[in-house]
């Protein structure tokens, strides 16, 4: 099972995504996600064996925990890129309010999973939602130009649960299922 925990942005906000995602459109190479599986990574496991699952439930239960994290308020909005404007090869949507509970979140999960025997992260947590990839260069300058002149904002939610997701790859991209819910709080 190739998993992953994440926040997940409520069915109400896939269309703001869509509509921030369509200022892209013009934009050769980048390929967008589907706003309706929109969501914060708050760490990528990879392919786990399903008989790792009870135990990695346990210790996602107990992460929630640990970070001691009651039901909040997450804003989205402003625009970033990965790694940078120079080279861009993720297009994303920030979190306004809500990023210090999602890092406490983080941070929780990355030292359980990591004592799991889990990669560490490589990269420092930067709360976000992934809007696009980019493939090739053709529509850099575009979507630089668009980072750097829109400040939107998509809405905002409670956050009351932090989940455990399958991503099964398929040629029209992945689709996300549940795997299980950890409520805040």
């Amino acid at each position: 099972m190739r998993l992953f925990v994440s926040v997940d942005l409520p069915d109400e906000l896939a269309e703001p995504v869509a509509d921030l995602q369509e200022a892209f459109a013009d934009a050769s190479g980048l390929n967008v996600t589907d706003p309706e599986q929109a969501h914060v990574t708050l760490k990528f496991l990879g392919e786990v064996d399903e008989d790792r699952l009870p135990a990695l439930c346990r210790e996602l239960d107990a992460a929630v925990a640990d970070a001691g994290v009651d039901p909040f308020t997450a804003r989205y909005g402003g625009l970033g890129v990965f790694p940078s404007l120079d080279y861009i090869s993720v297009l994303w949507l920030g979190v306004e309010a809500g990023g210090e509970e999602l890092t406490r979140l983080h941070e929780a999960v990355e030292e359980r999973t990591t004592a799991m025997g889990f990669e560490p992260e490589s990269h420092e947590f930067t709360p976000h939602v992934t809007l696009a990839r980019m493939e090739h260069a053709g529509g850099k300058d575009l979507v630089r130009r668009l980072v750097r002149e829109r400040d939107p904002t998509v809405g905002e939610t409670t956050v009351d649960e932090v989940r455990l997701t399958e991503s099964t790859l398929t040629p029209d991209g992945p689709a996300y299922s549940t795997v299980e819910r950890f409520p805040l709080g």
